[in-house]
């Protein structure tokens, strides 16, 4: 698990938990074919402490704003090589198919990060679904159901703004289902993400993690600004009031949901350039190691180009 460190220029890195229980410093202006999912990843079964990360940290990533928007600019080319790739090897049966779950407090970044990422890639091959409060109809099935629904297709790229993680957040901090339900559901969440990983979906689990006094900036900056009042609610209010609760409930949550096949990755996100950064190239992680090719042809090309040149 990361945990926040300062170097003695003051500046945030983080110290990552390595697999034999020491930890190693990764600070700013890592070399940029340097391996993020390390450094974010949260190891599975480990003890998850959120107010130990510091949500402006930029592990791994541009020493500033300039450097980090010119190395997202060059995540372009290969994110959108890697998914066209993806969506090819699917018409000669793969199933492989990704998924980015992105889960957060309110402000976190979770819509802007879904703008910057589906601005890489071609929208025909997403397939983008945010989720709020349950419908009537939904809330008649299994807290599963509408996610299953929501799913990507083989080749796809799915995004997901909130999930299925609502049911184990909201629902432990507002108390809506009673307390032996909400504990069989972490195991029933776990079983369905195994259950995916099974059926060939990568799973890129990404908790934005922003600061107590970042989100009220943010708050005020759209109470500010009348073209952003659509977007705040006096919920949000009373939300914040509940932080220490939400900050707890997504440590559980962390804590017993990340395994091997579906881990957490924690992303600060108090600086907005680094947020896009770093989901940009978790993702392009796991689509390079997916290694997706496109599918030979099932004919003969010099038959087929020697008809041609005949018309």
């Amino acid at each position: 698990m990361a945990v926040a460190k300062k170097d003695k220029a003051g500046r945030a890195g983080t110290v990552a938990g390595a697999g034999d229980g020491r930890a190693r410093v990764d600070g700013e202006g890592a070399p940029e074919d340097a391996a993020l999912g390390p450094l974010l990843r949260l190891a599975p079964g480990r003890p998850v402490d959120l107010g130990a990360l510091d949500p402006s940290a930029v592990p791994g990533g541009p020493a500033d704003k300039t450097a980090a928007v010119s190395a997202t600019a060059r995540l372009a080319g290969p994110l959108a090589s890697l998914q066209e790739r993806l969506y090819a090897a699917s018409t000669a049966g793969d199933r492989r198919r990704v998924l980015l779950i992105l889960q957060g407090m309110d402000t976190s970044g979770k819509g802007g990060t879904v703008k910057h990422v589906i601005g890489h890639l071609n929208p025909s091959g997403c397939r983008i679904k945010g989720f709020k409060a349950p419908t009537k109809e939904e809330s008649e099935h299994s807290f599963l159901w509408r996610i299953t629904r929501a799913l990507p297709l083989p080749g796809e790229i799915g995004i997901f703004d909130r999930s299925h993680y609502e049911d184990v957040l909201v629902a432990r901090v507002r108390e809506l289902v009673p307390h032996d339900r909400l504990e069989r559901r972490y195991e029933e969440i776990n079983e369905f993400e195994q259950s995916l990983a099974d059926d060939g979906v990568t799973l890129v689990k990404v908790f934005l993690h922003i600061g107590y006094e970042e989100q009220r900036e943010r708050l005020l900056a759209r109470l500010d600004n009348p073209d952003k009042h659509w977007k705040f609610s006096t919920g949000d209010i009373e939300d914040r009031a509940m932080w220490p609760a939400y900050q707890r409930a997504y440590e559980v949550a962390l804590e017993r949901c990340s395994s091997e096949a579906a881990p957490w990755y924690v992303v600060p996100a108090d600086r907005k350039w680094y947020r896009n950064w770093a989901v940009g190239k978790l993702l392009l992680e796991h689509l390079e190691a997916i290694g997706p090719a496109y599918p030979p042809g099932d004919f003969d090309v010099q038959e087929c180009r020697k008809r041609l040149l005949a018309t």
